[in-house]
């Protein structure tokens, strides 16, 4: 019983530290996407947020016509699994200054969401 329990420890303690160990659902992420992302992002045209095309690779506050905060622009962020899951988890605590305030709290749907993101391959 004793080591069932320090394994189920273990086994969780992994997982809220690496998120995508696991295998991502991208067409869960794409759910995910168009229920709380489509609102402010595309993955093809500028809204409030910059759009999503391409992301993953990209440097933070590049994406051409959209105005960046001074914090993204300034960053040196270059996006890619495990900056878009501190940036997801908490924007604020990952680039002060930023604007953008929405979090995904659990690390499945970030994870998904993430996989998502990386299938918006450019042409």
């Amino acid at each position: 019983m004793r080591r069932s329990f320090a394994f189920l420890a273990a086994a969780f303690l992994y997982s809220a530290a690496a998120p995508t160990a696991f295998a991502a659902d991208a067409a869960h992420g794409e759910e995910i996407y168009n229920s709380r992302c489509i609102a402010c992002h595309s993955p093809d045209a500028n809204r409030v947020g910059p759009k999503h095309r391409g992301v993953l690779g990209r440097a933070a506050g590049t994406v051409p016509d959209f105005n960046y905060s001074k914090a993204v622009k300034r960053s040196g962020v270059v996006w890619g699994e495990e900056t878009l899951d501190k940036w997801l988890t908490n924007p604020q605590a990952f680039i002060p200054g930023q604007r953008m305030n929405f979090r995904v709290a659990d690390p499945v749907d970030r994870a998904d969401l993430i996989a998502y993101l990386k299938s918006l391959k450019l042409p």
